[in-house]
């Protein structure tokens, strides 16, 4: 494929231009070699020779979940003896979908990683600690790796969790930087005080943080990200955005404006409920084309996470589209006594209480047929004026209080790592209808 790692600074009309002409590659591509889109394309009387402009990708249907999964090997593009790597989404939202990659996919992951980390300020005088897995059939683990290896910067692979570990390798090799999940950050700054000595004055000074919102749609820190900044300053926070689908990232430039879109790897559009495109500022739905996947392309894919884009120029100069962080998930939406919630505004909540050390947050369905909302919290505090200031805390902030119940701080980080986890999971959906 064609790449170009400038395009970030080029007009708006020559980042269009790029990737209209980038698009009717993919469409013919798609045409020849795709089971699911070939059949498509003829169901639906489309001719893709027809569609070379981004805004008549309107014309064309979305890709859900539901038919990624129920269709999956159809969307191989390959023969089987060119597929070199099998991974599998995290299954969020229904059961994972396994996606193959060739050798080009690999290159395009590292090519993809590689300037996210050069987004950052990464260059080839770094050191970066991975406190990610890399097993488990997880995409971002060895994407990760393989960015930083042609980056030129060095790379430790811890894996995650083990605070004791993190902290020998930090004071073995001297790493600048680290690749992690924001909430580790403060079990390492735990233990750094438990065991006496100032995070602060670690070789470690940039992470770039993956899985957990760390700022708002405005830019400002979330509790996290201030919980985080406050008790080590020195580390300057960074935040991504990805998915094992679009097969590429966003990342935040050093002015923390929002992510950047990687304009030569994928296209992006923004819908709302119909389908329809929304204007910058307002939240919809994140819809992704992907630009040179060989393996598993897909085209106006709907990821069911809710962001808000940017189109203004940002002050580092480049001119791409910015993503905001996720402020849901399409699939997680609560509707609890008249409200519209999505769990991250509960995370934001919780985070911010003193004495809640861990938290899961459940939703089912209740005798009439309408959301019910359950916090278990992980606290040494278990008294009734605790619970009435914990959902005097949620009135205030979004109108409504759940049900809380109490849990040994143990139990609650053991049901946070289900068996087959890849992350911490903090919101359970049993409501019937996701059964």
């Amino acid at each position: 494929m064609i790449r170009n790692p400038e395009l970030h600074y080029r007009s708006r009309d020559e980042i269009r231009a790029f990737q209209e002409a980038r698009l009717r590659e993919e469409l013919a591509y798609l045409e020849q070699h795709s089971p699911y889109y070939r059949a498509l394309f003829r169901r639906e009387g489309i001719a893709v020779g027809d569609i070379r402009r981004l805004d008549q990708l309107q014309q064309l249907p979305v890709t859900t979940k539901q038919e990624l999964q129920r269709h999956n090997t159809d969307f191989i593009c390959t023969d089987r003896r060119r597929i070199v790597d099998y991974v599998t989404t995290s299954g969020t939202l229904g059961d994972p979908v396994t996606f193959a990659l060739t050798t080009e996919d690999l290159d395009r992951l590292a090519y993809n990683e590689a300037s996210s980390f050069a987004l950052t300020g990464c260059g080839a005088d770094d050191v970066l600690q991975l406190m990610t897995t890399l097993d488990r059939r997880f995409m971002a683990g060895l994407a990760y790796f393989l960015g930083a290896r042609q980056l030129g910067c060095g790379v430790i692979r811890v894996g995650n969790g083990i605070p004791e570990l993190q902290w020998d390798t930090i004071r073995r090799v001297g790493p600048t930087g680290c690749i992690v999940v924001p909430s580790f950050l403060l079990k390492l700054i735990d233990y750094a005080d438990a065991n006496g000595f100032d995070c602060n004055a670690s070789s470690l000074r940039r992470a770039i943080c993956i899985g957990e919102a760390l700022r708002t749609p405005d830019g400002d820190l979330t509790t996290l990200g201030q919980r985080i900044a406050q008790r080590w300053p020195a580390l300057e926070l960074f935040s991504t955005y990805a998915s094992t689908e679009m097969q590429s990232s966003f990342t935040e430039c050093a002015c923390h404006a929002g992510g950047h879109l990687p304009a030569d790897l994928i296209i992006t559009e923004f819908l709302d409920d119909d389908n329809r495109p929304v204007p910058a500022g307002m939240p919809g739905e994140v819809t992704i084309t992907t630009l040179g996947v060989q393996g598993m392309p897909l085209l106006r894919f709907k990821t069911g996470d809710i962001c808000i884009h940017y189109d203004d120029p940002c002050p580092c100069g480049r001119n791409t589209t910015r993503l905001s962080s996720v402020l849901g998930r399409k699939g997680q939406m609560i509707k609890f006594k008249g409200t519209t919630l999505y769990p991250p505004a509960l995370f934001d909540i919780l985070d911010n209480i003193p004495k809640v050390e861990n938290y899961l947050v459940e939703v089912f369905t209740n005798r009439i047929g309408t959301d019910q909302v359950q916090i278990k919290i992980g606290s040494r505090i278990h008294t009734d004026e605790f619970v009435k200031r914990i959902k005097d805390i949620f009135r205030s902030k979004v109108r409504v209080a759940p049900d809380v119940v109490f849990e040994a701080p143990e139990l609650i980080a053991r049901l946070q790592m289900p068996p087959m986890s890849r992350k911490v999971v903090k919101f359970f959906d049993h409501r019937k209808s996701n059964l």
